[in-house]
């Protein structure tokens, strides 16, 4: 399969043992299965890439008729997450390329089986308003009676220049970002549940939507 990503959920985390009884911490992802919707040509738009969907179960009245024409198009049952993810293209003898795949076929987490490392791109966990001690890890006031520890102070500048300077950290929103992780170590495939188990922690709460690439795949950006 010439796609190099997938996109999957975040189960949760527990513990692998190793053949010389060292303990790994893991994530379970649920990756996959997907479908591509739509296939991006370099001769036509300019790129290569395939649209895939997360195949989830979706109401018909939450989809709307642009998107049912879509699906329609491809003959893809309707999904609740599309994402486009670059494909792996590949020379032929008379100049062309191909990639093997099109639009109605399947992704599943067999997409691993080769690969050791995995990239993961997820959203963290909302934190809501928070202040500079939690937002920006500042070392806070004294803890003493009297004083305020989480409070942020004095943040001018004197009487010169008599303002506050573009980007100073302060309290605001923290959380819902865009994470990446990399270079996620795989430990282990479950192909008939499209399982996935890799060492280390993945942004986002239970059930969170992740999209998971290939590492070795130069073409794959996040």
């Amino acid at each position: 399969m010439a796609v190099t990503g997938i996109l999957g959920k975040k189960i949760g985390m527990t513990q692998v043992f190793d053949e010389k009884g060292d303990v790994h911490p893991i994530t379970v992802l649920q990756a996959g299965p997907c479908v591509v919707a739509q296939l991006k040509t370099l001769a036509r738009d300019g790129y290569d890439a395939a649209q895939i969907g997360l195949v989830e179960f979706v109401k018909s009245s939450k989809v709307n008729k642009p998107q049912a024409g879509h699906f329609a198009k491809s003959s893809v049952p309707p999904v609740k997450m599309l994402k486009e993810v670059p494909i792996e293209v590949a020379k032929t003898a008379d100049g062309e390329t191909t990639n093997g795949i099109k639009a109605g076929d399947k992704v599943l987490v067999d997409i691993f089986s080769d690969e050791k490392y995995v990239d993961v791109v997820g959203t963290s966990k909302g934190r809501g308003f928070a202040g500079v001690v939690r937002r920006h890890h500042f070392g806070g006031g004294p803890k003493a009676h009297g004083h305020m520890f989480q409070v942020q102070g004095s943040i001018g500048a004197s009487s010169f220049p008599s303002r506050v300077f573009p980007g100073q950290r302060m309290p605001g929103h923290m959380g819902t970002d865009r994470v990446t992780v990399r270079n996620l170590r795989i430990r282990g495939i479950d192909l008939d549940e499209n399982l996935l188990m890799v060492e280390g922690a993945v942004p986002g709460p239970r059930d969170g939507y992740v999209l998971i690439g290939i590492v070795s795949s130069q073409a794959f950006s996040f």
